[in-house]
């Protein structure tokens, strides 16, 4: 009887290649051949789960996007009873992704973002994945401004904005981390500061919580 083989385990594996790849050379050096030695699967093998290298990046970008999507939302099904304030501040601490154990994945996130500057097949699942996450701060952001916001009868600012400039720093935190512009301590220290000034203007938790 023919041995059945696992494809979405085969092309999580070989994703997790690509990946490895990026992180040591950059997107631009990663080839199928190259990926099916780091996976330790055939060529033919990896062409019968992607039929070119952009179908293959484009399911290694959604890989990563949903490996972080994934841990922030166990970080905040860990402590199912802690305030939205602290909540959301979980939530950046993992987005931002300044932690030494996560250096590598921000290497690759960023290899990703810039390619997708120069490719829009690239570049669509990663608005859709900034999508998700947008979606997912400003749901945190109006349940930490609903918390108070109801007994001292604050209007609700926007929450919107409130996710997207939270992201963007992200982001950008993420990029000095990496080249050495600042320490990661540093970096955290920054991202909290902006996380205190977003809680006096939500008048909800004092910041010491998100820490």
């Amino acid at each position: 009887m023919p041995k059945q083989v696992d494809y979405e385990s085969r092309r999580r594996r070989i994703a997790e290649a690509v990946c490895l790849l990026a992180d040591e050379h950059g997107l631009e050096a990663v080839s199928m051949r190259d990926v099916a030695a780091r996976a330790q699967v055939s060529l033919g093998a990896v062409q019968r789960c992607f039929r070119s290298k952009e179908e293959m990046l484009l399911f290694a970008v959604d890989h990563v996007g949903d490996r972080i999507a994934e841990r922030v939302r166990t970080r905040l099904a860990a402590s199912p009873a802690q305030s939205a304030a602290t909540t959301l501040g979980h939530a950046a601490d993992e987005i931002a992704l300044l932690r030494e154990e996560h250096r590598a994945e921000a290497r690759i996130w960023l290899a990703f973002v810039a390619q997708a500057a120069v490719s829009e097949p690239l570049a669509g699942p990663l608005r859709t994945s900034y999508a998700a996450l947008e979606n997912l701060v400003v749901r945190l952001v109006t349940e930490a401004t609903e918390s108070r916001s109801a007994d001292e009868g604050v209007a609700p600012p926007g929450s919107r904005n409130e996710a997207r400039t939270l992201l963007a720093l992200a982001d950008g935190l993420t990029t000095h981390v990496l080249i050495g512009h600042l320490t990661a301590n540093e970096a955290e220290e920054a991202l909290h500061t902006h996380l205190a000034g977003l809680f006096e203007r939500l008048s909800t938790t004092h910041p010491q919580e998100t820490i």
